[in-house]
């Protein structure tokens, strides 16, 4: 096919375009990668040399030609846009806007809750030595959550924490008494991803240390948040647990905040919802930080736990799907 008429067959297509849209797919079909004067453009090499410098010229032409009268045609159509008649009974288009992820909210109201019984917010490293992960805080050598099964280790040496904990063990050693801390942050461990489970959560630790410190103010403090973030009619229990950092150690449960104790499938008809764990700080890690004369305790809970306590969802996924109408349902 000639240059020439190419250009005429593509400046008739053009004038007799009947939008902006058309003109697009016009343009393609001639100046586009695969385009008809693209392909021309390819077999000039093919062409003898002589004939080469006139045909590349009418090419050019042509080229020039097609691209100016698309210009033209789409002032034409825009310009004819502009006088078009508004149609005000069409709906306004609604804008959207982000908001809090919902984990990141529960977080907010959790951590507000503590700084107005006085605590303050330490933040620490998602990578971590054993030493800060594991042996300051009393686990022995051979617990199972120093296993490559259950811990993310990297090839340093170092690993993934497991828990906020280590952030307990930086801020004691950082000066001296009192402390009063939570620790809100990103943890890992070897787990399945289901419904309940996650490789990656959240969590929020406590840790208060000074002198004379007993049970009975962690059991007060616990009591107090449990009313202030589940609500004032929230009543609560202490049953005995074990954690390598504690001694004593107990779990703390909240009477259902769904049920309010009448027993329902949250709560799998108890009455009772387990939310955390705490104690009395160790006293080998006290005397190790050269705490010898003081006391404390440390709590700890997971933040998706509570989450879904709060929001009532069943599924631990639904956190890090990223699914927009989860997010608008839960904003």
């Amino acid at each position: 096919m000639k240059p020439k008429s190419v250009r005429d067959k593509a400046l008739e297509e053009i004038f007799s375009a009947k939008d902006i849209d058309e003109l697009e797919s016009l343009r393609i079909k001639y100046l586009g990668r695969k385009g008809i004067l693209t392909l021309l453009f390819k077999q000039l090499r093919e062409i003898p040399q002589n004939k080469r410098k006139e045909i590349g010229k009418s090419l050019n032409d042509a080229k020039d030609s097609i691209i100016s009268a698309i210009e033209n045609r789409k002032t034409e159509f825009i310009g004819r846009r502009a006088f078009e008649p508004i149609d005000l009974s069409l709906p306004g288009r609604k804008s959207f806007s982000g908001s809090i992820h919902p984990l990141t909210r529960i977080e907010n109201e959790l951590v507000d809750t503590f700084i107005g019984m006085g605590f303050s917010v330490a933040y620490g490293y998602e990578v971590e030595t054993e030493y800060y992960n594991f042996d300051a805080l009393n686990t022995p050598p051979d617990h199972p959550s120093r296993d490559i099964q259950d811990t993310f280790y990297l090839e340093d040496g170092r690993l993934l924490r497991t828990h906020t904990s280590p952030v307990q063990i930086r801020v004691m050693e950082s000066g001296g008494p009192p402390f009063r801390i939570i620790s809100p942050g990103r943890t890992y461990r070897v787990d399945a991803y289901d419904a309940s489970h996650s490789p990656v959560f959240h969590q929020v630790e406590g840790l208060y240390v000074d002198k004379d410190v007993r049970m009975s103010d962690l059991f007060g403090t616990l009591d107090l948040f449990a009313k202030k973030f589940f609500g004032e009619k929230t009543i609560t229990k202490f049953v005995p647990s074990y954690f390598p950092f504690t001694e004593p150690s107990t779990e703390m449960q909240v009477s259902c905040p769904f049920c309010r104790g009448k027993g329902c499938s949250v709560c799998k008809y108890t009455g009772w919802v387990e939310i955390l764990g705490a104690g009395i700080v160790h006293r080998k890690i006290l005397t190790n930080m050269e705490l010898d004369g003081y006391s404390g305790y440390a709590f700890g809970m997971g933040l998706e736990r509570i989450a879904m306590l709060t929001l009532g969802i069943s599924d631990i996924r639904l956190f890090y799907e990223n699914e927009v109408q989860f997010l608008e349902e839960y904003r």
